[in-house]
């Protein structure tokens, strides 16, 4: 279809699966452009997207990423994310989401970083700290690339007027082990790379307050994602994924160790820095477990 009806555009062709990192970083290196935007293929962005994402690269030569909204495919009233928090064990997720939107994310303001479903990226950010980690294969890769780009002084803003719709988990399903696996697996190994040694030694007991975290907003049926996982048979493929991905980040953890020396070298802020950082842009109780803000009518 792209080769018969595009004919502009460049098309590349991979006869195995390279995943979300490479696939991107493939469009990235023949990107010729000032800027690059990526758009998931379970996005739907308005029409005034590309035009309002880039106005806010204007506000200055330090701001290298643009935030998008991302409302919900099925429910536009309902938010999916206005940038990017994180937890401090590396799990990271949207702001705002299950959120009913009520205009309270109307304001043009820095943000931690954008979704990579629906983002803008200074082109020459991305040559001077490079693209998406390959290693991560897909799941955290925006999170990962976009802490980085703030270790290395890259500043994000989140324009309101840059509005997509989302179809939230829909590359391997929601319910899917293999997504959790991933997400457990990637989040590890993103916080093994960025993360200041003063939050990472404290990761096993941040994840131990998120799981409980989670198990209490379940017990109260007040759970977002885990609907996906519904019942013993649910939460135990749950488990499953949790623990091969966290088994797989065991053997993937000494080469992201190891290049911890790299991210130094672009680094503009301290490690000091980078703690304040991420605990500023702390994820809440609630996102942490997924939970949706309940519709009150009268």
């Amino acid at each position: 279809m792209v080769r018969n009806e595009f004919a502009q555009v460049t098309l590349v062709e991979n006869d195995t699966n390279r995943g979300f990192c490479k696939g991107n970083n493939q469009g990235i290196a023949l990107a010729r452009g000032e800027f690059v935007a990526l758009l998931n293929n379970d996005a739907e962005a308005n029409p005034a997207w590309l035009s309002e994402s880039l106005k806010v690269f204007d506000a200055g030569d330090d701001i290298g990423m643009a935030a998008s909204k991302i409302v919900a495919w099925d429910d536009p009233r309902r938010i999916d994310k206005v940038g990017h928090l994180i937890y401090p064990d590396g799990q990271n997720g949207g702001r705002g989401a299950g959120e009913i939107d009520r205009g309270q994310y109307e304001k043009i303001e820095e943000v931690l970083w954008p979704d990579g479903c629906a983002a803008m990226y200074r082109k020459s950010m991305l040559d001077k700290i490079g693209g998406f980690d390959e290693d991560l294969f897909a799941y955290a890769d925006d999170a990962e690339l976009g802490l980085r780009a703030r270790i290395a002084g890259w500043k994000c803003i989140y324009t309101p007027r840059a509005i997509v719709r989302h179809r939230r988990g829909s590359t391997l399903g929601r319910g899917n082990p293999d997504r959790i696996r991933l997400i457990e697996r990637n989040r590890i190994l993103l916080a093994a790379k960025l993360f200041p040694w003063s939050l990472l030694l404290l990761n096993p007991f941040y994840f131990a307050l998120r799981v409980l975290s989670s198990l209490r907003f379940a017990a109260r049926a007040e759970g977002g994602d885990l609907d996906a996982f519904a019942g013993i048979g649910g939460k135990t493929r749950l488990a499953i994924g949790l623990l091969k991905g966290q088994w797989q980040a065991l053997g993937m953890l000494p080469k992201f160790l190891g290049k911890r020396a790299s991210v130094r070298k672009i680094a503009k802020l301290s490690n000091a820095d980078v703690r304040q950082l991420i605990l500023r842009n702390r994820l809440g109780w609630a996102a942490l477990a997924g939970a949706r803000e309940r519709e009150v009518t009268s």
